[in-house]
């Protein structure tokens, strides 16, 4: 079947959540406004698949891995060496990257908590700015900062030290409103603290950043290490499956995957990981790399961060975004230049509003085949119909495997 379809990975990150009183019991999924999905789930194959195997982070690196048909057990070294294929970073094999975060710590009768894990969702011109300042300072042979997008960066540390390679360091994003003396990375003589503590130096002394923190704005203020993690080695896709791929988000991780992947990464105008991301120019260049290749990792982030925030309703936007904006012109799009084609809809892992952060239960997925009808849901895509179908796969890395070769 793979010579004769096209197949498209529609990637709704964190789209998954729980019932909620502020929708009668309706998860976001069920209540955001979604006439393309329910309409395809009438005659698709609907069922779950658990994307962080037992042991494993719940992070969008490991439920990705899965959901591109890699093993995490296999695969996973870490989120950031992820990103710095994505960024080009060339890594030798003691060399430890970590994700670098520019946050926002509020400080609080002699207290620090997490306030903002994307700083103010930064721009990118301002945090490279931040970036540039911190390598001026504190650059060295052995630690240099790399500039990514907003809020997302990295830092590598060359031969690094085995015990600073495994500190164990928690995203900003599962602490928010938590003191984030709890979490530092060591005690007060660790290198990775007084890395931190020293950004918070720096950017103080940045005049535009400490006017608008004293103006109260949420902006960058310190900097988070975490997901850290040495290169890893990813089979082609190609190999593994039989069919050429390319790769479309806007965040590293997604297209680092992608390029260790052998696939292509594709730059979109407009792309931003964020809810004002160009989703019409993504079905646009979706359906163009179609073209030349068959297969495309379509990637929305746009419902994690909204969920990370806590926001209900940027969340429905999301969803209804990702149908309406996203999914009606990729649709249109695929009828008129393939006669064949698959669709697998889901997100990698649950980002429950009320948790605002990751969690590792099974996703609903849905795989609609223009070729072939299934039972389908006349309820349409959710939750709920996903788990009703009782078709679900226990590693959610082979999932893959039978969407591209059912």
């Amino acid at each position: 079947m793979s010579e004769d379809y096209k197949y498209v990975v529609l990637l709704g990150d964190g789209m998954a959540d729980e019932p909620l009183t502020e929708l009668e019991g309706k998860t976001p999924l069920m209540a955001a406004k979604t006439p393309h999905f329910d309409a395809l789930a009438k005659k698709a194959e609907l069922g779950t698949a658990l994307t962080v195997p037992e042991g494993y982070p719940a992070g969008s690196d490991v439920a990705n891995l899965s959901v591109f048909g890699y093993d995490p057990a296999k695969y996973y070294t870490g989120r950031a060496p992820l990103e710095a294929a994505s960024m080009g970073l060339e890594l030798g094999p003691d060399d430890v990257v970590f994700r670098c975060n520019l946050v926002n710590i509020l400080h609080y009768q002699a207290r620090g908590f997490m306030h903002d894990f994307s700083a103010n969702h930064i721009t990118t011109e301002d945090a490279h700015e931040i970036i540039a300042a911190l390598n001026d300072e504190l650059k060295s042979e052995q630690i240099e900062f790399f500039p990514g997008i907003s809020y997302r960066h990295l830092m590598v540390i060359r031969d690094c030290p085995p015990e600073l390679a495994k500190v164990d360091l928690i995203p900003p994003h599962d602490i928010i409103g938590q003191d984030v003396v709890d979490h530092l990375p060591g005690d007060l003589g660790s290198p990775l603290l007084q890395l931190i503590t020293s950004s918070q130096m720096i950017m103080h002394q940045l005049p535009k950043f400490r006017d608008r923190l004293e103006q109260g704005e949420a902006t960058a203020n310190s900097i988070w290490l975490w997901g850290q993690g040495k290169k890893p080695k990813l089979d082609p896709f190609s190999e593994l499956y039989g069919i050429k791929g390319s790769v479309i988000s806007a965040v590293d991780l997604i297209k680092g995957i992608g390029l260790l992947a052998g696939m292509e990464s594709i730059e979109v105008p407009g792309a931003t990981g964020y809810l004002d991301t160009s989703y019409e120019n993504k079905a646009a260049y979706a359906v163009e790399a179609l073209k030349s290749s068959d297969f495309v990792y379509l990637h929305v982030e746009s419902p994690d961060e909204s969920s990370h925030e806590g926001s209900l309703e940027k969340k429905l936007q999301a969803i209804s975004d990702l149908d309406i904006r996203l999914l009606a012109p990729l649709l249109k799009g695929l009828n008129e230049n393939f006669p064949a084609y698959r669709i697998l809809i889901m997100p990698d892992h649950p980002t429950p509003i009320r948790l605002k952060t990751h969690t590792a239960e099974p996703v609903p997925f849905m795989i609609y085949d223009n070729c072939k009808a299934f039972a389908g849901s006349a309820a349409g895509y959710n939750e709920q119909t996903a788990t009703a179908a009782d078709n679900h796969f226990a590693e959610g890395w082979r999932l893959q495997k039978h969407f591209v070769n059912p």
